[in-house]
């Protein structure tokens, strides 16, 4: 049997008044999925805890099977570890976004524009972060550059504690009350602000019509994890299909074979085929298991984009999940699917929620006959299966 769990990070979302009080699952055209829901089962997971932020490293790890409550140290840790950087004990890392705020004068009156700057590329964004990591880094912190936007930063041996906000929860907003408590990472951050605004990248990015990235924002803090893996925990040999540093580090701290797919960027132009060319690779090498993940849907309801949200599930229908069926079939052996989001971003606050969300799970082995079954957001509440405790459910797809 072989297993592949399909991530639609953020897929799920709120009705949409502009729809008919639909939403973009059940707006989307899907033809491979809905199929699929008829020969499958259908129904509501919880995957973040009460206690914590629903954010995408709790959720991803969840989905994987990792109780939250037990393995969560942070989010950017596991970052850290796609990106190769060696945590120490005692260490603590922040996920270091490049964002655009616009031009008030007073640091602290600005708005976050964009938590991703237009998704600056990562070449502008390594000269930018080496500029910063000129400023600030000393024998205590240390810049390192990530991919796009996303980048880190380790304080060795701090006992501060922190109170910091994602950017991509206050989109459009005034930053005044969501500025860090730590008046070191104030001061780094206006000063990031006089360094980033007239350097030559983000000059050229205002030629070209592009935001620039103007500034840095910390959060996402974090120590060094802890996971076991995932060969000793379910006995199977596991790979990681990703272009998120979030999910690729998950993958590493669980001794997960991380796969790198040319030209696969995290959002909507991500290389969807590549991706799913990838996964039949690794099942012909003896994967028994593949997490697939896009994040394209959480980009889109990130930033608003209606039309581009329901394309991008669109997307995950025809350019990635048809051809991996057609393949799998070819080869003549049984497999089962879990496709399902990590949570819900809805479009109308362009941030995660906590709400439950649905999964489909399809064994070719064993189809059933639910003629009625449709894969969104209403019919899995319809449904009689509720996973309350959403590291279970990996329990439930693998036996």
């Amino acid at each position: 049997m072989k297993y592949l769990v399909l991530l639609g990070d953020g897929m799920a979302d709120l009705p949409l008044s502009e729809y008919d009080n639909k939403t973009p699952l059940e707006i989307a055209c899907t033809p491979t999925i809905d199929n699929l829901a008829k020969k499958g089962i259908i129904g509501l997971v919880k995957t973040v805890p009460e206690n914590m932020s629903p954010g995408s490293d709790v959720a991803n790890l969840s989905v994987l099977g990792y109780n939250p409550d037990i393995y969560y140290t942070g989010r950017s840790p596991l970052e850290a570890a796609s990106i190769g950087v060696q945590l120490m004990d005692g260490d603590i890392t922040f996920r270091c976004n490049l964002v655009t705020l616009s031009e008030e004068p007073e640091y602290e009156n600005k708005t976050m524009v964009d938590y991703s700057s237009d998704e600056i590329s990562t070449e502008e964004a390594g000269e930018l972060i080496k500029a910063v990591g000129e400023a600030f880094n000393n024998d205590d912190m240390q810049f390192y550059r990530g991919f796009s936007y996303r980048h880190l930063l380790v304080w060795h041996n701090t006992e501060e504690s922190f109170k910091l906000t994602p950017p991509h929860d206050i989109s459009d907003r005034k930053i005044t009350k969501y500025l860090p408590n730590v008046p070191l990472f104030l001061d780094m951050m206006k000063k990031s602000y006089d360094i980033l605004k007239n350097h030559p990248v983000n000059i050229k990015r205002m030629e070209k019509g592009l935001r620039p990235a103007n500034s840095i924002w910390l959060w996402g803090e974090g120590s060094k994890p802890s996971l076991t893996s995932f060969k000793s925990k379910y006995d199977l040999k596991g790979s990681v299909i990703s272009a998120v540093d979030l999910v690729k580090g998950i993958g590493v701290c669980a001794n997960m074979n991380v796969i790198e797919v040319e030209g696969a960027t995290g959002n909507i132009n991500t290389n969807f085929e590549g991706k799913a060319k990838a996964a039949v690779e690794e099942f012909k090498k003896g994967a028994d298991f593949i997490y697939l993940h896009f994040e394209a849907p959480d980009e889109c309801g990130h930033r608003g984009e209606t039309q581009n949200k329901i394309k991008s599930i669109e997307y995950l229908d025809s350019r990635v999940l048809k051809y991996i069926i057609d393949e799998l079939k070819k080869l003549k052996i049984d497999y089962s699917l879990l496709i399902l989001p990590d949570h819900p971003t809805p479009l109308s606050i362009k941030t995660h929620s906590r709400e439950p969300v649905p999964f489909l799970l399809y064994r070719s082995n064993d189809e059933k006959d639910n003629i009625d079954n449709e894969y969104n957001e209403k019919a899995a509440k319809q449904s009689s299966i509720y996973i309350a405790d959403g590291y279970t459910l990996l329990d439930m797809f693998i036996e």
